[in-house]
């Protein structure tokens, strides 16, 4: 027994998501489970109830704070969520589902805790195939145990919700006891958590395909938290701001937050209430494919009168519209109209023809050179135009599978920004790397077949020839022949049914999304020595986005190759963030496809839920290995395979060094590519089981010259030996510090090998100055192969 409960549960916490917490969350853990502790202390709870913490919704990053399983008397299967909260005072509003409590910064809006358990329930019922189809009952609740009853969270106001998902105070303990007991009478003997955590999930809903549906007042989306805050915030400024009382509304997002789902939201919310409304953007793909969707349903001068290219307004009079909704507000131009010869600057004219402006942007995502639209830009116009400005920001993750971690990885290795982010875990996101053109269009087809909702893209690095010819092929890369999306089809080219055969660009899928995306990153930008080079003189002379590019560098040296560099940047940064499920990337420069294979971390595979045949007592599993082995007549080393070395590492301790000249030779993965260096090598023992399992099958690269601070290497030392095994080899996380010298050198004072297990009795191994001058790094790991 332990009383180091946020431990435990922050240590399986970094073991499930490959990232860790703040201290803040740690502490809510400690506090709040020892209230649930004392609930669930009852005879007729079960005690072989299932119980899950901070279980992480499907395809987003948010979580529920604490699930109980088992069976009512009826024996029907339930899960009760509950939404736990350390409040002491809250405030009321007028705004619906919205509270003001105090937080470490001060008195804040946030959501009522009823709101938030019930659209969570309302999430997982919407993504898990498996609750709806057997039947699991979901039954939200939220627990304030510091909070006594002042009037304000139990207000009517909030009626709806504390109907949908009761709300238990400080005095209600013995209430949430018999909560709990009417839904779970009995224990989990049918792994309920389980099934729901490894069961279907149904297809996401996309936004251009419910529209119709959301315009005739059905409710298709659940928002959730901050999308929730934002879209409360524009419906109660759509009220406030009049002609003498302007108002904007900036609201900052990243991709996949739900920019557009809000953005969609309030124009269908705000419509509804006769306010005269219009969606706005500066690329018309998303407008295009919204009214091609809504074609039959209404006529088509009610869907004209919604959607507006962000240049319609430098003549509108001041104060015409009651709201316009700017969606992808960073692609906002100066000057419109089709020789950029009209009005003075779109933010200035949107924001005169509006009562109130809201305006959802992602600085990261500016993709031309006539790109203008930030945030500053927009204060000074507004401070121009008296108007008053309100910001807020979007930060849940709803697409790209819900991973945040894959986003912040995806910054840091195209080196947009440091991150912690250096590997992926690739059970967060399905993202694979492929060494051929066809391949990635074979796969991209095959998940097609699904929904029509997989597409090919690519940087703008090819003439689009087959415009004048269409017998032309654009895209040529050895024996692969591909066109850019049709002219036909034109900016509505991703929903069209037979467009998976061609590729987009940037231009045809910003704003958009699909289920799984395909890339083909050009030659406009490759890895040298670890560091992301950008080339605009790769991109194709048709490609307008950076139209003007050496007449800048010329003019402005080193600001014109900043801004270049962002751009192309962040036009493979908005590509690979289209696919909600997957994005799978073909690389055309060899050091580019290795540099990002190499900070990829390949995991098992989740074991599914599917009824396996028992097996006889006396027969033995078959193990399968993560690789191939090859035969002596197909091996050609380091060109389609890397030898197998029998090390016999052990984690737990040093074990014998072994000849490695006789060794055999294997076929990677297909994310990785064969190259000198880098070798195979199963990693037994449980001293670093948090990162690598006993017995994992572990790739490695010889080491070279650099840091190893924070790395796991594998090392060795003649004269320390572990007291078990006396071998000479182990594989630990490299620590070291250093001095510098007179001469300008330097020389390690000290090397720690430091051991990652959920076990205790490990310890650090400990070089002193002089022992670790003769420590040998012999590699370190790329990545848990399985």
């Amino acid at each position: 027994m332990t009383n180091d409960i946020d431990g435990i549960i922050h240590s399986a916490f970094e073991s499930a998501t490959g990232r860790t917490t703040g201290k803040s969350e740690i502490h809510s853990w400690k506090s709040s489970l020892e209230y649930m502790e004392r609930v669930l202390r009852d005879n007729e709870i079960p005690f072989d109830a299932g119980v899950a913490i901070e279980y992480h919704l499907p395809q987003t990053s948010k979580r529920i704070d604490f699930i109980l399983t088992g069976q009512d008397r009826d024996r029907r299967e339930s899960a009760i969520l509950v939404e736990l909260k350390q409040w002491e005072k809250a405030e009321l509003t007028r705004s619906d589902a919205i509270v003001i409590t105090r937080f470490k910064r001060g008195p804040a809006e946030t959501l009522h805790p009823s709101y938030q358990a019930w659209s969570y329930k309302q999430l997982l019922e919407d993504f898990n195939q498996t609750v709806q189809e057997e039947h699991i009952g979901l039954y939200p609740c939220a627990y304030l145990h510091n909070y006594e009853d002042d009037g304000v969270i139990t207000n009517p106001f909030y009626g709806d919700y504390l109907k949908k998902a009761p709300v238990f105070l400080k005095p209600d303990a013995l209430k949430l006891q018999q909560f709990i007991k009417s839904h779970v009478r009995y224990g989990d003997t049918t792994r309920i958590m389980y099934r729901i955590e490894h069961g279907k999930i149904k297809p996401s809903k996309n936004l251009a395909d419910e529209l119709a549906s959301m315009l005739h007042g059905n409710r298709e989306f659940v928002l959730i938290d901050d999308q929730k805050m934002v879209f409360e915030k524009a419906k109660w400024l759509a009220e406030q701001a009049s002609e003498r009382d302007k108002k904007v509304l900036i609201v900052e997002g990243g991709p996949g937050t739900g920019k557009s789902v809000v953005a969609i939201n309030s124009l269908v919310s705000l419509t509804g209430k006769d306010h005269v409304v219009q969606y706005v953007t500066r690329n018309s793909a998303p407008r295009l494919v919204y009214e091609a969707r809504l074609t039959g349903h209404f006529r088509k001068t009610r869907i004209s009168n919604m959607f507006s290219g962000s240049g319609s307004f430098h003549a509108v009079p001041p104060n015409t519209f009651d709201c316009l909704i700017v969606d992808e507000a960073h692609r906002l131009n100066e000057k419109s109209g089709m020789f950029s010869h009209l009005g003075e600057n779109q933010i200035k004219e949107i924001i005169s023809a509006s009562k109130l402006s809201i305006f959802f942007i992602d600085e990261d995502q500016k993709v031309t050179l006539k790109d203008i639209g930030d945030k500053e830009a927009i204060r000074t116009w507004a401070k121009k135009l008296g108007a008053e400005v309100v910001e807020v920001s979007l930060e849940s993750q709803f697409r790209c599978n819900g991973s945040n971690g894959y986003l912040a990885w995806l910054d840091n290795s195209l080196q947009i920004c440091e991150t912690a982010n250096e590997t992926l875990d690739t059970r967060e996101y399905d993202f694979r790397i492929v060494d051929f053109p066809a391949e990635l269009h074979d796969l991209i087809r095959e998940k097609n077949k699904l929904s029509n909702k997989a597409r090919m893209v690519a940087g703008y690095c090819w003439d689009w020839i087959s415009k004048k010819n269409p017998m032309l092929k654009d895209i040529v890369i050895g024996d692969y022949r591909a066109t850019w999306n049709l002219e036909t089809d034109g900016q509505a080219w991703i929903i069209k049914p037979d467009s998976a055969s061609e590729v987009g660009c940037i231009h045809t899928c910003q704003g958009l999304e699909v289920d799984y995306i395909g890339v083909i990153v050009g030659p406009d930008l490759v890895v040298r020595d670890g560091r992301v080079l950008t080339r605009p003189a790769e991109r194709s002379r048709m490609d307008k986005s950076i139209q003007g590019w050496k007449k800048l560098l010329k003019d402005d040296p080193e600001g014109g190759a900043v801004r270049l560099d962002a751009i192309i940047k962040n036009t493979y940064r908005t590509l690979m963030t289209r696919g909600q499920k997957g994005c799978y990337v073909y690389f055309v420069d060899d050091e580019t496809r290795r540099f990002f294979a190499g900070r990829m971390q390949a995991v098992p595979a989740v074991e599914a839920v599917t009824e396996k045949p028992v097996m006889p007592a006396h027969e033995e599993p078959a193990t399968v290995l993560p690789f191939r082995r090859l035969g002596p007549g197909e091996v050609r080393p380091y060109e389609n395979c890397v030898p197998l070395y029998d090390l016999k590492i052990a984690a737990g301790g040093f074990s014998d060094e072994q000849q490695l000249d006789d060794c055999e030779w294997v076929e990677l993965p297909e994310a990785f590519r064969s190259q000198k260096g880098l070798f195979v090598a199963q990693v037994v023992g449980e001293s670093m089981n948090r990162r690598i399992p006993n017995g994992a099958w572990c790739l490695f690269r010889i080491a070279s010259a650099g840091s190893r601070n924070g790395k796991v290497v594998l090392a060795s030392h003649r004269e320390i030996a572990d007291t078990d095994t006396s071998g000479h080899y182990t594989v630990k996380i490299y620590e070291s510090t250093k001095e510098n010298l007179a001469d300008g050198s330097w020389r390690h004072l000290s090397i720690i090998l430091r051991p990652d297990s959920y076990l205790p009795g490990y310890e650090p191994i400990v070089l002193s100055k002089d022992q670790a001058e003769e420590l040998r790094v012999v590699a370190e790991l790329v990545v848990v192969l399985g």
